[in-house]
């Protein structure tokens, strides 16, 4: 699933939730249900994408209105005006299915690549503007901020076969089966048209797909390959779905042709989940090579060929040596970006200052006064992506000072970069920001926590009970030592910095603003709080003392 964008950004990218329809501009980068999942409740013009791509998404969601698109073709560029600033975005190939793109977005904002979905080719990489790609090992004259990036096959070592090659293992696998009468192609995703369009290229037939049983599919084949469809079912050549069950429904085909005493059909799937899902299997290095290099038939009479519509870890390296990104973002769970040797190497560890891009997307403001330089605590990659940023204020050679400002509860800040979205952890999961409210001098810090919106099922009492005893007599203190400092003029010894986040319990003025208005819109009055553990322990001792008595 995509992941939601920095909400410093003023777009989104394949993504249709509450977060992102706030966002002014809406882009979409190919047409499958993966990354149009919500587009019928959180659209809003303007969306963004490329003209097949509109009628792929009209096919599927025919509620929605033409008007909400705008055209964007690979190679084209548009300028797009916007109260924080105009910006520039183009668009690439991003080979990976009918009307799939990459889009490029330069503005006040950074430069920023997002991949989409894709199988990064030399070819596709080079249609990048020059002044991004590195060349002889030197860094590029215009470095990208960021790169989202489809780390799908990310974990995956082995080198895939081009589509082109997996093509032409289809094709040998065919002529390698003469007596195969019916031979049967799953091929219903949108992205696998290209098979079908060779085979039926090469052996002169048109490829049998049943509008009834695979409406979706042959819609999408109208689109796409009109010319190769037949409703003919004595073709010798049948679309046939992938899921579900396709070993039951291929057992099934097989035993009706041998009850007809008729030679057993040939199945062939040509996707790369079945190599990925087989890649610990223990086997030579010639075994392994020659599993890649043509069909390969499973116990259950499928025959498999690696055709993958994403990159290879290898490929993805390689593309990143080429952009040399300052950092890069994953969007895809199956695969962290910091698992990447480009990451571990170039993005882990990096500093940052004043003049990077990153608080602009984070809405962080920096002030420092002007006779002092401001440096932020590094901030390695893991922490970027996986942790709640902290801003911390350390120099050791000069006065800093630093001023957190986070947005008020009802816009409330994404726990990192890249993070609740990123990682499919809802947001009741993480604790509530801490804002720092100001820094008065040397030797006094006040800082308080915000309180954090709770999310209510119907349940909403119960989980309001668990939430509360959850919470129950909590205190966090935390000792941080500061360095001797000059602040002003004036010299400070090491301080200790104590945060102390006061107990829900006891008050009900401690209870979210979320919460008090959902009780009061239910005509429920406010429950009274719990009582303290302290409380409960003090009454229990003197209740045993009367007993005693």
């Amino acid at each position: 699933m995509p992941i939601e964008l920095p909400r410093g950004l003023p777009f989104s990218v394949d993504t249709w939730s509450p977060n992102s329809k706030r966002k002014r501009h809406h882009f979409l980068t190919h047409a499958h249900k993966d990354h149009t999942s919500g587009i019928l409740t959180h659209s809003c013009y303007p969306i963004y994408t490329t003209h097949l791509t509109k009628l792929l998404v009209l096919q599927n969601y025919p509620q929605l209105e033409g008007s909400l698109f705008v055209g964007i073709e690979v190679g084209e560029s548009v300028v797009i005006k916007d109260p924080d600033g105009e910006f520039k975005v183009t668009a690439f190939d991003a080979n990976h299915c009918p009307g799939a793109v990459m889009f490029l977005f330069e503005g006040n904002f950074g430069n920023i690549l997002h991949t989409g979905d894709c199988r990064l080719t030399p070819e596709d990489v080079r249609c990048i503007p020059e002044k991004y790609i590195s060349k002889k090992g030197k860094e590029p004259r215009c470095q990208l901020d960021y790169v989202f990036l489809d780390c799908t096959f990310g974990k995956f070592t082995q080198k895939l076969p081009s589509k082109h090659s997996a093509i032409q293992q289809v094709l040998n696998c065919i002529w390698k089966h003469p007596a195969a009468t019916v031979v049967y192609l799953t091929c219903d995703l949108l992205g696998q048209e290209d098979i079908l369009a060779a085979v039926s290229e090469t052996f002169g037939s048109k490829i049998f797909v049943d509008e009834v049983a695979n409406t979706e599919s042959f819609r999408a084949l109208t689109l796409t390959v009109p010319e190769i469809l037949t409703q003919d079912p004595s073709s010798r050549f049948h679309m046939f779905d992938g899921f579900p069950k396709l070993y039951e429904r291929a057992a099934k085909k097989i035993a009706e042709a041998q009850a007809n005493l008729q030679p057993e059909p040939l199945i062939i799937r040509p996707s790369a989940q079945w190599y990925a899902c087989e890649e610990g299997y223990s086997e030579t290095e010639s075994q392994r090579k020659l599993r890649f290099n043509e069909a390969v038939r499973d116990p259950n009479g499928v025959w498999h060929v690696c055709y993958s519509m994403h990159s290879s870890r290898g490929e993805l390296e390689w593309a990143l040596q080429l952009l040399v990104p300052k950092w890069v973002v994953s969007t895809t769970p199956s695969c962290l970006a910091m698992e990447l040797d480009y990451v571990k190497k170039h993005c882990s560890g990096t500093k940052l200052t004043l003049d990077d891009r990153l608080w602009k997307l984070l809405d962080i403001n920096v002030e420092a006064s002007s006779e002092t330089e401001v440096t932020a605590r590094v901030l390695d990659y893991p922490s970027v992506v996986e942790q709640p940023i902290q801003i911390s204020a350390q120099s050791q050679s000069s006065p800093v000072k630093v001023t957190s400002s986070l947005s008020p509860p009802s816009k409330r800040p994404e726990v990192t970069l890249f993070g609740r979205a990123r990682l499919g952890i809802p947001d009741s999961g993480f604790p509530a920001e801490e804002k720092i409210e100001s820094i008065k001098d040397s030797s006094q810090v006040v800082a308080h926590k915000m309180d954090q919106d709770v999310p209510f099922e119907n349940e909403f009492e119960v989980k309001c009970e668990n939430i509360l005893e959850s919470k129950l007599d909590t205190e966090l203190k935390c000792e941080n030592k500061l360095d001797t400092t000059k602040l002003s003029g004036k010299s400070v010894k090491n301080e200790v910095l104590k945060v102390s986040v006061r107990s829900p319990i006891g008050s009900s003025l401690n209870f979210s603003e979320t919460l008090r208005k959902l009780y009061r819109s239910m005509n429920v009055p406010v429950p009274r709080p719990l009582p303290s553990l302290s409380e409960l322990m003090n009454s229990k001792k003197g209740t045993k003392r009367r007993f005693e008595s």
